[in-house]
């Protein structure tokens, strides 16, 4: 007994499934496949192109589906709520941190939290309390607390 099925309920069921698993899974990639999968459905149920000609659809507007979607969301980038999050030294900037060694010709290390991070800045003895006041090369730029107040 064959089955009495059009071709075009399977991409609509696999953009609704596309779909759902987009909202339940982080990322945003397979709204795009989603959006190809209907597409192909649309098409197949107005034209009814033979399978291959489906498939060539489907991968031809998912390829589209995904450049677009990338490209309107670096023209339309989401804000973040919190902007410095991958951004230790950056969230760095303001706090007060203490020399663990001498900032001696502009480069010595303090202590942040638990660990340590190189400095540069105007020379100081070790234990003196400085600011953080910028980021280079992957040290915190730091300069004496007095001086800044």
């Amino acid at each position: 007994m064959p089955l009495d099925f059009d071709a075009y309920w399977f991409w609509l069921i696999l953009a609704v499934i596309l779909g759902t698993a987009e909202l339940l899974l982080p990322g945003v990639f397979l709204i795009w496949v989603a959006m190809a999968a209907a597409i192909t459905g649309l098409i197949t149920f107005a034209a009814d192109p033979p399978f291959a000609a489906q498939l060539a659809i489907f991968a031809v507007t998912a390829v589209a589906a995904t450049l677009g979607g990338r490209r309107w969301y670096s023209a339309n980038p989401i804000p973040s709520a919190d902007p410095l999050l991958n951004d230790r030294a950056a969230r760095l900037v303001g706090e007060t941190v203490e020399l663990t060694r001498a900032i001696v010709n502009g480069h010595g290390r303090a202590r942040v939290g638990d660990s340590e991070w190189n400095v540069r800045g105007p020379d100081a003895p070790a234990g003196a309390c400085m600011r953080v006041v910028g980021q280079e090369d992957g040290a915190l730029v730091v300069r004496p607390v007095k001086a800044i107040e």
